[in-house]
Order: C-alpha cells, then structure tokens, then sequence
C-alpha cells in the first residue's frame, strides 16, 4: 500500500484552552502551538480556533514523491483542484470542507507490546500472580492516532475522494450511512457518515489493550463523570474494543485497542452492515447522543455551541 498512517489531524473548536485542556487529561502530550503528541505516532493532533466544532483538516503518509505523484495525477483526473509538490499534495473534500495532505512521512515504529496473559478454562498462563492490568497505577497514554470519524452531506461524493483520489482502500459499509476506510493496515483510519451537516464526530486512540481501555476512562469519568458517552465494548467493523468520551467542545473521542488488521488486500472482503450490527457487537446500547449529537441543530444553523 502506497499509504500507511494517519499522521495527523486539525481539529477546530470555539474553546480552545478548555478542550486542549481535556486531550491533556485524555493522556496526549502538549508539544506547543496547539500540537499534541502521542507515545508512538509523533505530533497527531493540533487545535485551532474556530465558530463551530469541525475537522479542519487530516495528513496521511506515503513513502515516496511516486505516491505523491500518484495521488495528484488522480485528482487531476477527478477535476478535484491539488496543490501538489514533490513531498505532499494538497486538496479540499468539496462536501466535508476538509483539507486533506498526502505527504513523505515516515512509518510509525511501534515496539510489540507483550500480550497480556489471561487465565481461561483449561489454560492457565498466569499464576502466583495478580493480573497485570489490576496493578497498573501510571495515566493511560495512548500510542496513536488510530482513526477519525466525520459527517458528511454527500458520503458518495467524499468517498470517492478519499478511495479513488486519495487512494484510501474499502473496509466495510453501513448500508444506506457510511464508509469504513483504511490508509494503512488498520481495518480503518477514516469513517464517514451521512449526515445534515459536516462536522467532527470523533477520533479515535489506541492503547495497549482492553485494561487500559477500562483504565484510561475510568479515570477521565473519575475527573468529571459526565464526559461518559459509551462502553465498554466491542465493535464489529474493526472488531476492536472500545470506550467513548465527550470533550469539551462536543466531540467524542474513543479509546481502542485490538483492531483488525489487513496486511494482504485479497484476503478482505467489505461487509455490508445493517442495523446495529454496524455498531457493536456487544456492551451497553449506544445512547441516542452519539448516533445523533445533542448540538447537531445547533451545528446546521452555523450557532456557537460547547456541547
């Protein structure tokens, strides 16, 4: 694959400091002028001022100027205006608003984590000792960006953006509601969802595993207990588990771990989801504020709100 991460994205918020405020307590690192960084992937989120929560814009990494070339040469073809040179190419996904880049970056290196010895019927692979994930005591820091979700007005026409411009591969479908798609080997990096308007759904940041998803929103809730959006549990699209926050600003930002990954593009085959299955597989049903956010009328009428 010519692409392999999610380098970045720009978020935009109208309260700035309290949200930057909120990604400090979710566990990323301020490194200065709005930018934080994860354990793994670098510099991944900044945060800019702006009327209504959005996503401003998303970086994607290639390797070399032959998959920017590429990806410009696409663009062109589509009628989709570029600015392109010989380390990344530049354009804006006409339904969304958003300014995505394709740009020369470096993979990410992540050291394999030991996985995590469970006891089960028959199997004992941890004994004379307690689980480590009950002994954990440090803050959750997530490793990296994993994925970003957003609404569009027209999914056809911001999915051919991302697949037949960009190079983004089909993962599944929620039939009728979105796309599900990768930049890398993730099962996805990027979902789009129909919607009255644009706006930030949510990102999404992986750790180590289902402990320190527990871990790293218990003690968020612990800080302030209405940023509970959903979980714990596990989707299907992807199959990973996962636990849902409410930032300041509106947006919802996830804690994952134990996504699928695609290696061999032949050995995938898209699903088509109905219903909730396109949701989860198990945990608590989703509440009706993440399938429709409580400030999404406010966010169509262009009006200022900290959901």
């Amino acid at each position: 694959m010519a692409l392999h991460r999610l380098t970045s994205i720009t978020m935009g918020v109208p309260n700035v400091e309290e949200t930057a405020a909120y990604y400090t307590d979710f566990g990323l690192t301020p490194v200065g002028d709005g930018w934080f960084a994860t354990r793994d992937g670098g510099r991944q989120l900044r945060i800019v001022a702006t009327p209504t929560r959005r996503l401003v814009e998303l970086h994607v990494g290639a390797d070399d100027a032959d998959d920017i070339a590429r990806v410009a040469s696409n663009l062109r073809r589509m009628g989709i205006g570029a600015v392109a040179g010989p380390a990344a190419v530049t354009a804006t996904e006409k339904a969304t608003g958003v300014r995505a880049t394709v740009e020369i970056a470096p993979r990410v290196e992540q050291n394999a984590v030991a996985a995590t010895a469970y006891n089960g019927p028959g199997r004992y692979e941890r004994t004379g000792a307690r689980a480590p994930g009950v002994l954990r005591t440090d803050r959750v820091q997530p490793r990296k960006l994993g994925h970003v979700v957003v609404g569009s007005t027209d999914v056809a026409v911001t999915q051919a953006f991302f697949t037949e411009g960009l190079g983004f591969k089909l993962s599944d479908v929620i039939k009728g509601e979105g796309a599900f798609m990768r930049c890398s080997v993730d099962h996805h990096n990027l979902l789009v969802l129909r919607a009255p308007v644009t706006f930030l759904h949510h990102s999404s940041w992986q750790v180590d595993d289902v402990d320190e998803v527990g871990r790293g929103a218990m003690a968020m809730l612990e800080d302030d207990p209405d940023r509970h959006v959903w979980g714990l549990g596990r989707h299907h699209a992807g199959s990973n588990f996962f636990w849902y926050l409410k930032d300041p600003a509106g947006n919802f930002s996830e804690y994952y771990s134990d996504m699928d990954c695609i290696v061999d593009d032949q050995l995938w085959t898209p699903e088509i989801l109905e219903g909730a299955k396109g949701l989860f597989n198990w945990g608590p049903p989703p509440p009706a504020s993440f399938l429709k956010p409580e400030d999404l009328a406010a966010l169509m009428t262009g009006a200022h709100s900290n959901a």
